[in-house]
């Protein structure tokens, strides 16, 4: 049985080096009990190779079952952790502050631009992240440390090695795991108080509509063309604001779109996705690690002065950043009377926002 526990800690150490999932490694060792426990239940006693592998099949069956039995209950914990609220964290009703609550968010409440007015339309704000990958990591942390009373995310990949250079939302241990859940445990541990609602899937336009609406803000941070336009398309038609950002190797950009206030859409500045291979995505071209945190930051700090009414916007404006030379610039844009999302012809957006 030595033999077998060697070669198992070999196949787990090898599998971590290269970056194979851990669900995948468990898959090995696992394939790696039923070649031993095949070959003790057809070779006689007396074979040599019997002899090494040691025991009896009724042993090797008794450990697969304690080590099957152990696997289960690790699932099973590992789920009602993440759908119990963290010991000591009272519960409140929504849009409410639970008891000491408001002690986290001091710093804001301090700030003259925020205040308490300003950090309870946080409390009370529904925002819908789409991507929990690069941008979305940095900014789901931050909306949760600041108190957003609801987050939504979407995605439909899991966390692998090779996003943990630059994915802080997600850690080792969760290797294998759907991004949204990994998400969702790291929001719970930074900050209770945050309902969050995780989406195990892609936002397709069949769904972008009426997921959008529940929601009073969107950050669209992922690196897909057609997903970025239907999210442009959904927020335009429930009238919802949306930060949008990008990343390109050391260079980054973001805006805050709401053609319902008079500013342009995404679809305005982007009306076209961009020939094969002008606008390659981090997988093909490479990231700065840090980069993902510096937009995505300010993506959240976008998300912050737009529900709270603090500041100046990059509405109407977009703000670019090349990390590889220290410098931001900001330009204007302006919306397109042909827009297809927002333009002349455009399908009607429906009634106006509430106090827009």
């Amino acid at each position: 049985m030595i033999w077998f526990l060697a070669l198992a800690a070999a196949l787990w150490g090898l599998g971590r080096m290269l970056g194979v999932a851990s669900g995948a490694r468990w898959l090995m060792i696992a394939l790696l009990y039923v070649v031993m426990l095949a070959l003790l239940v057809l070779l006689p006693p007396a074979h040599p190779a019997a002899r090494a592998l040691g025991g009896s099949p009724g042993e090797w069956l008794v450990l697969g079952g304690m080590a099957a039995a152990l696997y289960a209950y690790g699932r099973v914990l590992g789920r009602l952790r993440r759908r119990a609220r963290p010991q000591g964290a009272p519960s409140a009703a929504p849009g409410t502050y639970a008891p000491g609550e408001t002690a986290r968010y001091a710093r804001h409440i301090m700030l003259r631009e925020i205040g308490g007015p300003g950090q309870k339309a946080l409390k009370q704000a529904k925002v819908l992240v789409v991507g929990a990958g690069g941008l979305g990591s940095p900014a789901l942390l931050y909306l949760a440390a600041a108190g957003v009373g609801r987050l939504g995310v979407i995605d439909d990949d899991v966390v692998e090695a090779t996003n943990l250079q630059r994915q802080i939302i997600h850690s080792d241990a969760r290797i294998g795991m759907p991004k949204v859940f990994s998400a969702e445990a790291a929001i719970a541990a930074l900050n209770p108080y945050v309902d969050v609602r995780a989406y195990h899937r892609r936002l397709t336009r069949d769904i972008a509509r009426e997921l959008v609406a529940e929601y009073d803000l969107v950050l669209d941070g992922c690196d897909s063309t057609d997903t970025r336009y239907a999210v442009n398309a959904a927020c335009v038609a429930a009238r919802v604001p949306l930060i949008s950002g990008a990343l390109s190797q050391w260079e980054g950009q973001l805006s805050l779109f709401d053609p319902a206030s008079g500013t342009p859409c995404y679809r305005c500045i982007f009306p076209e996705p961009a020939a094969p291979g002008l606008a390659p995505t981090c997988a093909e071209a490479g990231v700065l690690g840090p980069l993902p945190g510096i937009v995505g930051a300010m993506m959240a700090a976008e998300a912050i002065k737009a529900i709270t009414g603090a500041g100046e916007t990059l509405a109407g404006r977009m703000l670019i950043h090349d990390a590889l030379f220290g410098e931001s610039r900001v330009i204007a844009i302006a919306r397109r009377p042909d827009c297809p999302d927002c333009g002349a012809g455009a399908e009607p957006a429906g009634q106006p926002r509430p106090g827009a």
